[in-house]
């Protein structure tokens, strides 16, 4: 698998309906549980959890890869660098991992995303100059979002998509990976949608492991880095379970043309969440 990263799968830090506390701890839990990429956003509210269950672990920054992501509102040239240092500050660290794009666009009226997002782009490329990030991102990038940046020289280092067994989001995932830009996939198990899917089923019980394993296997066996989420050890640790285990190709060919399933119903050109943002979390 080519990853920039040291770490082949990440813990995504989006938890809605959870205090602090309670977000701390399992942060803390996965820390525990051998995690070492988490994902945050500000949009997420959990920059400031993530940064306190890294303080009361006592793991040094170096062990850690941290990526955040800046708003749909906070994009723009100032805006991003503004944004970037609240996303400091939060977390209580001097540089992130990386930084990502979280949308490309507004709403389906907007009509200029190209523009902004090349602003925020040549912000972040500044940023990274200056030692603050040390890798650009983009999210829910689809392809003409790519090749906005891409006309311009600009080619992000991952790409964050909706990607599971039932939602691949092909051409994307394609024109990503031949980019040289490493494929992250959020909603890795499509909420849960597909874990009742019958062939699934089947091939978790070949390969003496679960379809939740089974769906990573596959993600990262086709160059993508799952972001995972969890709540119990338990659970965070069968994510962890996954590199004893080789699919066959044609076992992988059957998950590739599973039929739509788990798909959230975000689109980045039609259906994107609320813009606001709460820039004093």
């Amino acid at each position: 698998m080519n990853n920039k990263f040291k770490e082949k799968i990440g813990f995504g830090c989006y938890i809605p309906g959870k205090s602090n506390d309670e977000v701390v701890d399992i942060i803390r839990t996965a820390i525990e549980a051998g995690f070492r990429y988490f994902d945050t956003a500000s949009f997420y509210e959990t920059e400031r959890a993530l940064g306190r269950a890294i303080k009361e672990m006592g793991i040094e920054r170096e062990q850690l890869t941290i990526a955040s992501k800046l708003w749909i509102d906070e994009r723009g040239y100032q805006n991003t660098k503004d944004a970037l240092y609240r996303s400091l500050d939060r977390l209580g660290v001097d540089y992130l991992d990386a930084y990502i794009i979280h949308w490309p666009r507004r709403s389906s009226d907007d009509t200029d995303w190209k523009s902004v997002d090349r602003e925020t782009y040549k912000a972040l490329l500044e940023l990274k100059e200056e030692g603050l990030i040390r890798n650009i991102g983009t999210s829910n990038f689809l392809s003409h979002h790519l090749k906005n940046l891409l006309d311009d020289g600009y080619v992000p280092d991952l790409n964050q998509l909706e990607l599971h067994p039932g939602y691949m989001q092909e051409c994307a995932l394609r024109d990503s990976i031949e980019a040289g830009i490493l494929p992250q996939a959020w909603s890795p198990l499509g909420r849960g949608a597909v874990l009742g899917n019958e062939l699934l089923i089947k091939l978790a019980d070949k390969y003496g492991k679960s379809v939740p394993q089974i769906c990573l296997i596959y993600l990262m066996q086709r160059g993508i880095m799952p972001i995972v989420k969890a709540s119990s050890k338990e659970r965070m640790l069968n994510n962890l379970d996954v590199f004893d285990v080789i699919l066959e190709v044609e076992d992988m060919q059957i998950i590739s043309c599973l039929p739509q399933t788990g798909w959230s119903g975000e689109h980045p050109d039609f259906n994107i969440p609320a813009i606001t943002s709460n820039f004093n979390q």
